[in-house]
């Protein structure tokens, strides 16, 4: 199995950065998700706030929704949702 990379444009003319792992996961799912987001429950990963913090770090937007929660663990959850306008120029590996 090959490590997951994706080489990315942020906006129209901006730099290019490569993201690779879990951090290129979480931003296939957010790129893939739309304004819906994601959160942990519905595109389970174990660290969803390190891979946010990443990208933030990359110079991508991701915007944290808190959200409530019912059940027998109620309590709040975060919803990412992508806020930079990205093109995806290469993906390799991930299977």
């Amino acid at each position: 199995m090959t490590r997951l990379t994706v080489k990315l444009r942020i906006s129209f003319g901006g730099p290019v950065v490569t993201l690779r792992g879990r951090d290129a996961w979480a931003l296939q799912q957010l790129h893939a998700a739309n304004d819906n987001g994601c959160t942990p429950i519905d595109h389970p990963g174990p660290r969803w706030s390190g891979y946010v913090h990443k990208l933030r770090k990359a110079g991508i937007m991701v915007e944290t929704i808190r959200e409530s929660h019912g059940g027998p663990f109620a309590g709040e959850h975060a919803r990412y949702v992508l806020r930079t306008e990205i093109t995806i120029l290469e993906i390799e590996g991930g299977a």
